[in-house]
């Protein structure tokens, strides 16, 4: 192995592996305070990353064949956003969480949905991207119900089905996807989903399965249940970073700029100008200021649900469209992030 392929490889080996040795630390008493003292810095590797350039790492013996990592554009934007997001609520947590007798419990959940969150946005084949996916959504309830008081746990269990339920709609689109394959690239991705006689119906599956972390209208009901009882820094990656991934998934499942599907496209625009005037109307009705900020992420999200409604209706505009998207992603991440 040459030295311009180990630089990544180590790289992206820290990005995952140091989150996941401190999430290890919080667990036995004897260590978790050394875990706690450095677990705010636990994004720093990614914010490296994302700067960084190289080649796709292939653990072949992982999974089903693990490939993570490409210095393009989508990958390298998502890095860096979620990186500094995720280190910037951590150093806030520390003064946060200073008199929380549940601090332990929040850093462990906290670090395992960093592994997930970052993870998915590494991923460059089906089954690392649902195994990190689903990570991710499964370890943020913990982040959801951190106070367990009785709203915190109803949130916590709207979240929780509905999350559910987006999972099973995405497996139903990767099994479609696959077919006999078990597994594939996110280079053979698009292709595949363009030439599906299926392609209508995996569309309409990937974007209500990635619409619940969206919070696509209708489909949007866990996001201002939860973001109001999660402590700060929790709804900071949950508004920030989290739902973007569902973003990231439009991005890599779509068949954008492969094939034109005009009537899911369509759909999907009107859902996105609907919940851009939705997300304000109704946040300008509620007194909590997190309600609001949850509201806002709805609003917002339409605007980047609309891109991907035009993208996915015309083809030969998609490459303008995710830059577009990429843009408003960083810029709506960063913003309520500081909010």
């Amino acid at each position: 192995m040459s030295g311009w392929e180990e630089v990544p490889s180590l790289l992206v080996l820290a990005t995952l592996g140091v989150p996941l040795v401190l999430m290890v630390a919080m667990m036995p008493s004897a260590t978790r305070e050394v875990g706690a003292l450095l677990a705010p810095w636990a994004a720093l590797p990614t914010v490296v990353l994302g700067l960084s350039a190289g080649a796709t790492v292939y653990w072949p013996h992982v999974l089903l064949g693990m490939r993570l990592y490409a210095p393009d554009e989508v990958t390298r934007t998502y890095l860096l956003f979620t990186g500094v997001l995720w280190l910037f609520s951590g150093l806030f947590a520390r003064g946060y969480l200073r008199e929380d007798g549940r601090k332990a419990s929040f850093w462990g959940f906290y670090l395992a949905t960093l592994v997930g969150n970052v993870g998915a946005v590494l991923a460059r084949d089906m089954a690392s991207f649902y195994l990190f996916f689903a990570m991710m959504t499964f370890c943020a309830y913990g982040l959801v119900v951190h106070s367990r008081e009785e709203r915190a746990a109803r949130a916590g269990r709207v979240y929780i089905i509905m999350a559910l339920v987006g999972e099973v709609l995405l497996l139903a689109a990767f099994f479609l996807i696959a077919g006999t394959r078990i597994n594939l690239t996110f280079d053979e991705v698009p292709r595949v989903v363009a030439q599906s006689p299926e392609r209508a119906l995996i569309c309409v599956l990937i974007l209500a399965g990635f619409g619940v972390k969206v919070g696509v209208l209708l489909l949007h009901m866990w996001l201002p249940l939860a973001h109001p009882v999660a402590p700060a820094p929790g709804s900071a990656v949950l508004s920030g970073t989290i739902i973007k991934v569902g973003v990231l998934g439009w991005l890599r499942f779509l068949p954008l700029g492969e094939a034109s599907v005009p009537e899911v496209g369509q759909a999907l625009v009107v859902l996105g100008l609907a919940a851009s005037f939705y997300g304000v109307l109704v946040g300008l009705t509620q007194r909590e200021a997190k309600t609001v900020l949850a509201y806002s992420s709805i609003s917002q999200m339409g605007f980047l649900t609309l891109a991907v409604g035009l993208a996915l209706g015309a083809p030969e505009a998609a490459a303008v469209l995710v830059g577009a998207v990429l843009v408003y992603a960083t810029h709506h991440s960063l913003a309520k992030g500081l909010l």
